[in-house]
């Protein structure tokens, strides 16, 4: 198929299972892929994308809702696995056998070339053995996706700020979570700074992360027990616009993602 610069779409975000497939001019990555074989090349076919269309897999961190999938589909589709050598380790057992040169190692902080297509992993705080989040740049366009972090630290500020499209967690409410179901230790590690950004800190963090350059911010890893899309949009758009940031509702810039559905293809230059 023929692509004109970036485009994306989040295959599905939440606790449930993760994966996001980036292609640019030359190149298709899947980043994550928390959900088993069967899901994750339903959600592409809704795509009109396979796996044979992927080049490499690269890996956010060890937990099962974004590596659920990834040593079977890495396995059937011959595919290159990219992630640091903690979350190698963390991850060896569950994904099972992957041929020593499909298992590429690389440094947080590193910049891999895809093609055209530059990846930049960037460290992130999360309770993983060393998390890290995805950058993407390609002829003068910037993705960034950015899930599972606790607290946006001035370092992934840097790292994000000025992207066209910024892929942004905003996991839960958090007084839904303090009066929800859940026993009060996994509340208190989900409200840490190795836990999940809530509605509120997402929205704050936008106010320093939104420049000029960003054309629309999709709101992610929502939690299906303690937030609601409705909510989390009204929340994060009331704190830009307490800051002075407003939009036209046609200009509007904050979009959906889904734990059960993909998100519609998305050019990074679109307006």
């Amino acid at each position: 198929m023929d692509v004109l610069g970036l485009r994306f779409t989040v295959l599905a975000s939440g606790s449930t299972g993760n994966a996001t497939i980036v292609q640019g001019n030359e190149k298709t990555v899947l980043v994550d892929a928390g959900l088993s074989m069967k899901k994750l090349e339903g959600l592409m076919s809704e795509r009109g994308i396979s796996g044979r269309d992927i080049h490499a897999m690269v890996v956010t961190h060890e937990h099962s809702d974004h590596i659920k999938g990834i040593g079977a589909f890495a396995r059937k589709y011959e595919l290159p696995i990219f992630a640091n050598r903690a979350t190698w380790g963390a991850m060896e057992r569950h994904v099972g056998a992957i041929a020593p040169e499909k298992r590429v190692y690389i440094e947080s902080g590193e910049c891999i070339d895809f093609g055209c297509m530059q990846v930049h992993s960037y460290p992130i705080s999360h309770d993983a053995a060393e998390p890290v989040g995805y950058s993407f740049e390609e002829d003068g366009e910037k993705l960034s996706l950015a899930t599972d972090l606790g607290y946006v630290s001035e370092k992934v500020k840097q790292r994000i700020i000025d992207s066209d499209v910024l892929v942004l967690e905003s996991n839960h409410d958090t007084e839904m979570l303090r009066m929800g179901r859940y026993p009060w230790n996994i509340k208190r590690r989900i409200l840490s700074d190795v836990g999940h950004l809530s509605n509120v800190a997402a929205g704050e963090a936008l106010i320093e992360l939104m420049t000029d350059r960003t054309k629309r911010v999709y709101l992610a890893h929502l939690s299906l027990d303690h937030n609601q899309m409705d909510l989390a949009m009204l929340t994060v758009n009331s704190i830009l616009e307490n800051h002075g940031i407003f939009y036209k509702q046609d200009e509007f810039p904050l979009r959906h993602t889904y734990y059960d559905k993909p998100t519609p293809w998305d050019e990074v230059r679109r307006k």
